[in-house]
């Protein structure tokens, strides 16, 4: 289901995806507060819909002013522990990795996803895209959910 929230014009676009931290320190006092920061902290969102007719408004974060949209929470693909890695079961990241050159690392370190927390699996997506894993993980790629 999709939430209305007022985001930068320049992420206002549909497929533009984001993660939201939160409220920032310029946020204080504003008059569009509440349509603003109706987001869950640290999850990944998507556009879906600009609203149309909407005009831009001031705003101390962004330059260009914010507009309304539409977004939803997204599937995020990450690497998790192949054993009990199957759709529909609850997992979690199996933890940092330093090795930032790897094609998996950001499969391993997924924006929106935190290490102590716990997903779903929505989907086994197969085989993580490293040949070699320095941390002599055994990794399944899947399709975690995002919130609701």
């Amino acid at each position: 289901m999709s939430t209305v929230t007022l985001v930068g014009t320049r992420l206002a676009e549909s497929g533009t995806e984001f993660v939201y931290e939160g409220e920032a320190d310029g946020c204080a006092g504003c008059p569009y507060r509440s349509q603003c920061l109706n987001l869950s902290r640290g999850t990944k969102y998507r556009v879906t819909a600009v609203r149309e007719n909407a005009q831009t408004l001031e705003c101390a974060m962004h330059d260009g002013g914010v507009r309304a949209v539409e977004v939803e929470p997204v599937t995020v693909a990450a690497n998790v522990t192949s054993k009990g890695a199957y759709a529909g079961s609850k997992t979690s990241l199996p933890g940092p990795c330093p090795y930032v050159e790897c094609p998996s690392h950001e499969y391993c370190e997924p924006d929106g996803l935190e290490f102590d927390e716990e997903y779903r699996i929505r989907d086994i997506l197969g085989e993580p895209p490293h040949e070699v894993c320095h941390l002599d993980r055994s990794l399944e790629l899947v399709e975690l959910e995002g919130e609701e």
